[in-house]
């Protein structure tokens, strides 16, 4: 029997309705990870502010507080993580292999690492741009002072690329001492065997305050020579996971923009008459439904790791060892690029 267009189209509609009504399924990863009871996230090997062990082998950093934010969102505790320490050529193939469920890694979201790798770029965590290290003494004063200079760099990063794409867009000649690991490149620079260091800048100012005998006997340049936007990967073929890592960032962010912090979540739950604060604290709607989590995900999230603005402030911000600004990493409506989907 033919139907009318309009009845097609009324169907079409109201089966789409029903999809959309549906909740969503947890996904094989969360499937896999609370069957261990643990995250498997992958980390920097040692980079201070981001990720970093002390002598217990207590991690910390942002990128650290990432995966804490999500272990607390998903399995009810922050402490629910297995962190693997990764180099930059084991970071990709350890999370394909399906060793680490997430990458949260100071790693540059690129076309081809979101396209041709089988992975997916979750949410912008730091926007960075990639620089040059100097010692003071050397009076240079501008990355487009280094004509003929040799530059301590890692392989098998994005770091080497844009090195190359500078040297030769100014006519410069670099030349490129290349090394597999960071703490190699490090001890290379700081030992004099290349006149300058490139990496992002942040990861320059984590290095200088870690390795240097005196930080001020070295000058980070002040040219950016990319756009460096990092944050955390995963596999491509589960959206569900794909969605929960993306939306605990979005979640922290949105959370500093309601002034929602570590401190005063519970409360503002309690007492709040903002309906988006309700909303993030799961006060009057069930979010998490849409996550296959439950309503209070969020609120969790912020009690374990505190929103976006308490976890660059305590890990990178101007009060801490790295003294980074905030910068492009501010709040959209303060001047930055720190911009939260909607948590609706």
């Amino acid at each position: 029997m033919a139907f009318p267009s309009f009845k097609l189209a009324a169907l079409a509609i109201a089966a789409v309705g029903t999809l959309a009504a549906a909740p969503a399924m947890a996904g094989k990863t969360l499937d896999a990870i609370k069957a261990r009871g643990q995250i498997v996230c992958g980390v920097n090997s040692g980079l201070a502010g981001f990720s970093a062990a002390d002598s217990n082998g207590k991690w910390s950093g942002l990128d650290v507080d990432v995966c804490r934010a999500v272990a607390a969102a998903t399995l009810g505790d922050p402490e629910k993580v297995k962190y693997v320490p990764l180099v930059a050529a084991q970071r990709f193939t350890a999370l394909q292999s399906g060793e680490i469920d997430v990458l949260s890694r100071n790693t540059t979201f690129t076309l081809n690492r979101d396209g041709a790798l089988g992975l997916h770029s979750t949410a912008v965590t730091y926007y960075d741009g990639q620089g040059f290290m100097v010692p003071t003494k050397s009076k240079i004063k501008s990355a487009k002072q280094l004509k003929g200079q040799t530059v301590c760099v890692q392989s098998g990063t994005t770091t080497e690329k844009n090195m190359t794409d500078f040297s030769k867009a100014n006519g410069l000649s670099l030349k490129p001492v290349v090394f597999e690991k960071p703490e190699a490149t490090i001890a290379a620079y700081f030992a004099g065997r290349c006149l300058a260091f490139t990496t992002d800048a942040s990861g320059l100012a984590s290095y200088r305050n870690k390795e240097a005998k005196d930080p001020a006997e070295h000058l980070i340049l002040p040219e950016l020579i990319s756009k460096e936007p990092l944050g955390p990967m995963v596999r491509r073929g589960d959206d569900e996971w794909f969605a929960i890592v993306k939306w605990v960032i979005h979640g922290l962010v949105e959370a500093e923009e309601y002034d929602l912090t570590q401190a005063n979540v519970l409360a503002q739950k309690a007492k709040s008459t903002d309906p988006v604060v309700q909303r993030l604290t799961g006060a009057t709607e069930d979010t998490g439904k849409n996550l296959g989590l439950d309503r209070e995900w969020l609120l969790r999230a912020i009690q374990a790791s505190g929103n976006y603005g308490e976890i660059f402030e305590r890990n990178v911000g101007p009060k801490t060892a790295l003294a980074l600004p905030r910068g492009l990493n501010n709040q959209w409506n303060k001047g930055g690029l720190m911009y939260a989907y909607p948590v609706r």
